[in-house]
């Protein structure tokens, strides 16, 4: 069967992408859980480094993400952890059982290896200002720049994981995938009609632009098809329009989309995307009855 790739329906918001707020990253209910270690969660943290199912590494799952995991827990966001979706540099993903059904968990490492990559995307973004070189502080921070960016997209119409919590350095997103299996990357799968997945990829990257966003890694690697609809993930590294790389980015994210397109078949260009993500979007109508 054919896929139709539908779009998502944007919703009603006013002034998106000007009214960024500056995310604190302080120490957390985490950080005070995991260095008070009372009975309760000393039991929890050897529950979850015995769960064969979680592949615990000392450098993922140092005390206080332990902490952020059981604060979570606490607080009715996970009930049962499952087993990884995948695993990286920066971070890895869990399965998770939540009350309403099945959740992912991404948990960034403190110990980051592209640390510096990390800060390449943070400095510049006004979110973010007077961070400085603190590690702890530089992860807390993505994690809550991707919260907040999912949230932007979200309203703005695209489909991305709704963001459910966030805590320190431990997100709760919406699990996209089936019983056995995750959602499969566009370079996972035959694009059966190529055109109308350009068309909503191509709208999407616009009406994040429009947001007030660049996803600055866009491919063909980090976009799923899931119920038939093209989802995109991994906006941790998204900044805002007034980056001073936000240009840069915003050609990278074209040339990545549309040189895998050609490779369907398709006939576009790095310009002709660019153009169309960035054409300004229409005056409203000032005639009045």
């Amino acid at each position: 069967m054919t896929e139709e790739y539908g779009l998502l329906e944007p919703e009603e918001s006013e002034g998106l992408g000007d009214e960024w707020e500056e995310l604190d990253v302080s120490d957390t209910e985490a950080d005070r859980i995991a260095r008070k270690q009372d009975r309760e969660f000393l039991e929890f943290r050897k529950r979850i480094k015995n769960t064969e199912q979680f592949k615990v590494e000392a450098s993922v799952f140092d005390d206080a993400t332990l902490g952020a995991l059981y604060k979570l827990v606490q607080d009715g966001y996970i009930d049962a952890f499952g087993g990884p979706i995948s695993t990286g540099k920066e971070a890895n993903v869990y399965t998770a059982l939540a009350p309403d059904g099945e959740v992912a968990v991404k948990v960034y490492r403190i110990n980051a290896s592209d640390f510096r990559q990390m800060r390449d995307y943070l400095d510049g973004d006004p979110r973010f200002e007077g961070i400085g070189s603190d590690k702890k502080k530089v992860v807390v921070a993505w994690t809550k720049k991707e919260f907040a960016n999912l949230s932007r997209a979200r309203a703005a119409g695209v489909r991305v994981p709704e963001p459910l919590a966030v805590e320190r350095n431990v997100l709760v997103m919406e699990y996209l995938g089936g019983e056995d299996d995750r959602a499969k990357r566009l370079n996972e799968v035959h694009v059966e009609n190529p055109e109308t997945a350009y068309e909503v990829v191509r709208e999407y990257t616009r009406r994040l632009y429009r947001a007030g966003l660049v996803h600055g890694d866009l491919s063909e690697y980090n976009i799923v098809v899931h119920d038939g609809e093209l989802c995109l993930l991994d906006l941790g590294q998204a900044v805002t329009v007034h980056h001073p790389n936000a240009q840069e980015f915003l050609e990278r994210d074209c040339h990545n989309v549309a040189a895998f397109f050609r490779r369907q078949g398709l006939e576009v260009t790095d310009d002709d995307l660019l153009e169309y993500v960035t054409e300004a979007e229409p005056e409203p109508d000032g005639d009045e009855e």
